[in-house]
């Protein structure tokens, strides 16, 4: 028996633990996974994913909402190890290199804000401390909520009314220019 103990503490002490990746600082060559534009060149809130099949190098997504659709999609490249935030509550929205990273699966995020995120698009912004959220939401507006609440038609590029109202604005150009065309024109 006391040998099965020894073999069982010596194994146990040999398993090697995985250890969970730190965030990685954006530097200038940081680009964004989906865009492939300069996150430093975007203000507000920004993540990283990073993945067993690329050790040190972190996915970087030029806003929340994005790495929210990511870490929801069926395949990726590799098994998710960690995924990180900036602290909205901690900097300047302008400086999204000076915010420190915050673990995604214990922020808590504003959704549904009027302020928009670097890509000019709706943003899903975090925060380390529900008393920022809160603070942030007193003046732009939005819904407290966790990862796992963030409702899948606010990740959507472009909300449906708008897809809609862009989509019929097209088609009437397009029926424009049609009978244009059958006049004499273009």
């Amino acid at each position: 028996m006391k040998r099965f103990l020894l073999a069982f503490c010596l194994l146990a002490a040999c398993r090697e633990e995985a250890a969970i990746p730190q965030p990685v600082s954006l530097t200038p060559e940081a680009v964004g996974y989906f865009c492939q534009m300069n996150i430093l060149d975007h203000g507000g809130p920004k993540a990283q994913v990073h993945l067993d099949a690329h050790p040190g190098k972190p996915l970087f997504f030029s806003q929340v909402r994005d790495v929210v659709t990511y870490l929801r999609m069926p395949e990726k490249d590799g098994a998710v190890q960690a995924s990180y935030v900036t602290d909205m509550g901690a900097g300047d929205w302008t400086k999204p290199g000076s915010l420190p990273w915050i673990a995604a699966d214990t922020a808590v995020y504003v959704v549904g804000s009027t302020r928009l995120g670097g890509m000019d698009q709706p943003e899903t912004v975090p925060f380390a401390r529900t008393e920022d959220a809160r603070a942030f939401i007193a003046q732009y507006g939005g819904q407290l909520m966790r990862l796992s609440e963030i409702p899948e038609t606010v990740l959507a590029p472009v909300p449906p009314e708008v897809q809609a109202a862009e989509e019929a604005d097209y088609r009437a150009r397009m029926q424009k220019h049609d009978h244009a065309k059958m006049q004499g024109g273009m």
